[in-house]
């Protein structure tokens, strides 16, 4: 299981390293007034083709966009992401290249395989989590959150396990 190439992109240049640390091939810098179809053929050109899955994380109407435009024909676009519950996208573009459009909803079915990989010892995802904080300080935890630091900010519930 796995993917030969590993394309990242995220507004976050911490993010970004953090990717880069963890094994990503190529970082896709963006910005809010970035094009879709412009970043779909830089991320064509870093991988020199079109990927046949992305994997779109964020719900961001412009991130799913790019994900169309930079998948394959054939290919399929994953969409982990929540976000808005209307979203303009190119379907006519996905449609005549019979992109497949998956929607995911708290990875069903990928919870076993998930718990078998940590279990296997075959991720580490410890460095994912890059910010934990104990619940009397849950406020702090959610702004962390929504500033955008780190990858993932962690609630110890348990005042006996307050180690990292």
């Amino acid at each position: 299981m796995g993917a030969s190439q590993v394309v990242i992109s995220d507004l976050s240049a911490d993010r970004l390293a953090k990717a880069k640390e963890l094994g990503a091939d190529f970082l896709l810098p963006v910005k809010r007034e970035d094009v879709p179809e412009e970043m779909g053929k830089r991320v064509e050109g870093m991988l020199g083709g079109m990927p046949n899955i992305s994997i779109e994380c964020t719900g961001a109407e412009s991130s799913i966009q790019t994900a169309i435009y930079a998948t394959h024909s054939g290919g399929v676009v994953v969409l982990v992401g929540l976000g808005a519950s209307m979203a303009t996208v190119p379907l006519l573009n996905a449609s005549v290249r019979e992109v497949d459009i998956r929607g995911v909803f708290r990875y069903c079915n990928t919870w076993p395989m998930a718990i078998a990989m940590l279990a296997s010892k075959g991720v580490n995802v410890k460095p994912l989590v890059t910010h934990r904080f104990p619940l009397e300080e849950a406020v702090q935890a959610f702004e962390t959150t929504r500033q955008g630091l780190g990858v993932k900010v962690m609630l110890k519930c348990d005042k006996n396990d307050q180690n990292p």
